[in-house]
């Protein structure tokens, strides 16, 4: 992490900052004013809120106060009362409005990482460069770092196919990206990431090199397949999914029966981390 970064989330570390995960969204949203109290020290943030939310309002940042949602969450004292919360983006937003030497931090990183993603649009290769060494800061091996480089390039040409189908990025990405993982796994993206104890984190970052292999043996077959039938829409690409997953799916099946091990598995790569510290590795 960068200095930036790491004096941003220092500012959180022992503060009571209450939130809710939406399952469906799979979006945290936090209470607006835990955060404030964080920033501020105030000594009255419900009131420093409401204040903020007038200016916002006169500044024309109301779209930014009306995607706050109020929540029942456990109040002071103990009881479920509806507070304004907001997710992640809402909330760095809101962060960037509050002049507070405890928000600098987040102002200059969000700064940094806007200034590197306008470096990525002019070069794409920066981007891959920064994701290799992010990998490896968390503590990825090196070969596996390899592995999910290459499946983000097997990925990338999947959706480009995608797109020449005129398949829409957003839901209709998820659909077809359900049916593959469906189809290889035997679980659909939501079941996969249960089984992992993953909310917000990628699935393939906590897939093991295996998983990774097979994942990518999907995407490619459905990406090869879908080039020779050229689907014409979102029911004729969703059977191609299957049919690409399918193929990773008897690959996996045979790899199980040769091993007497599941393929699939509950790794998260946090939690394995955390257990290696406590022993020592």
């Amino acid at each position: 992490m960068k200095k930036h970064e790491d004096k941003a989330i220092a500012i959180f570390e022992g503060s009571q900052i209450r939130r809710h995960w939406d399952a469906d969204k799979e979006l945290w949203y936090f209470s607006v004013v835990d955060i404030i109290a964080v920033l501020t020290e105030s000594v009255d943030p419900f009131a420093y809120w409401r204040k903020l939310k007038e200016r916002l309002f006169k500044e024309g940042g109301n779209e930014t106060v009306t995607k706050c949602h109020a929540l029942k969450m456990v109040a002071a004292d103990g009881k479920m009362r509806l507070t304004d919360a907001a997710d992640t983006e809402t909330m760095l937003r809101l962060i960037q409005s509050i002049p507070s030497p405890n928000a600098e931090p987040f102002k200059l990183w969000l700064a940094r990482v806007g200034y590197e993603r306008l470096e990525e649009t002019a070069d794409p290769e920066l981007a891959i460069n920064r994701a290799l060494k992010t990998y490896l800061r968390k503590g990825y091996s090196p070969e596996w770092v390899n592995q999910r480089l290459k499946s983000i390039e097997i990925r990338k040409a999947l959706t480009d196919e995608w797109e020449n189908r005129g398949m829409k990025e957003g839901i209709e990405f998820a659909i077809l990206t359900d049916e593959i993982t469906k189809a290889w796994s035997g679980l659909t993206t939501r079941q996969y990431k249960k089984l992992k104890d993953l909310k917000k984190e990628n699935l393939r970052d906590n897939m093991t090199n295996i998983e990774l292999v097979l994942n990518m043996l999907a995407e490619t077959a459905t990406t090869e397949i879908s080039k020779k039938k050229e689907p014409k829409d979102l029911e004729e690409n969703r059977t191609v999914a299957r049919e690409g997953g399918g193929i990773a799916g008897n690959a996996r099946r045979q790899i199980e029966g040769k091993t007497g091990k599941k393929a699939i598995s509950d790794y998260n790569f946090r939690k394995d981390r955390e257990r290696k510290k406590l022993r020592g590795n």
